[in-house]
């Protein structure tokens, strides 16, 4: 059976969840990171040295990196329609899926630390409100990719490139600061909201 190291909890992990719900996989997973057993353990550190969840034990496989473990269990599975197998399509999810990795996550970081993790040391106003304002930013980039798709991140269709967008924008919703309207967004989280993996890894409460 597969295995899954990281809190459920942490939005990487989710990430991984979410797709293994997708695709109807089993797993077990083991509470890593965050206050639970440290990822700094020899042990952890000896399946990845970056000392980062989520890592996915598949066999004698290990692997890091949460959206390049989401590709791998799609790519096990042959599901073709979360992960297309055409090169420009496959890139055009891939694409959205290391923007969300890059661009996107560099995007939060300050205001995330500063507003919900409380962090003493993201308390410079200045430096808040330019991350605010870049989120913002970001997240209306992802507004206009919506309206041109009319429909999912990639395309018409649902992949992977929507599984980690929706959770770094459900993390800009639950963040306390003062929003611009995105209706497109608003009306894709709406029709993520009838997938059970969304409800139970995204829509759950947690930023």
């Amino acid at each position: 059976m597969l295995k899954i190291l990281g809190k459920a909890a942490s939005i990487n992990v989710r990430k991984v969840l979410w797709t293994c719900a997708e695709l109807g996989l089993a797993y077990e997973r083991e509470d890593w990171g965050g206050g639970l057993r440290s990822t700094e353990a020899p042990a952890f550190l000896a399946l990845n040295p970056n000392a980062l969840v989520p890592v996915l034990v598949d066999g004698d496989f290990v692997l890091w990196e949460s959206n390049t473990i989401c590709r791998y269990l799609a790519g096990r599975q042959g599901r073709s329609d979360l992960l297309p197998d055409r090169p420009r399509e496959r890139a055009r999810v891939e694409q959205w899926m290391d923007w969300q990795a890059t661009e996107l996550n560099n995007a939060w970081r300050y205001a995330f630390m500063a507003l919900v993790r409380r962090s003493p040391a993201h308390a410079d106003a200045q430096a808040l409100a330019a991350g605010i304002a870049g989120w913002n930013r970001h997240m209306g980039l992802l507004e206009a990719q919506l309206a041109a798709t009319g429909g999912h991140v990639a395309g018409a269709e649902f992949t992977l490139a929507d599984v980690v967008l929706a959770l770094s924008a459900n993390r800009w919703l639950m963040t306390p600061f003062d929003k611009p309207a995105l209706p497109r967004v608003a009306a894709w989280l709406a029709r993520l909201a009838q997938r059970p993996g969304f409800r139970e890894h995204c829509g759950n409460g947690l930023p």
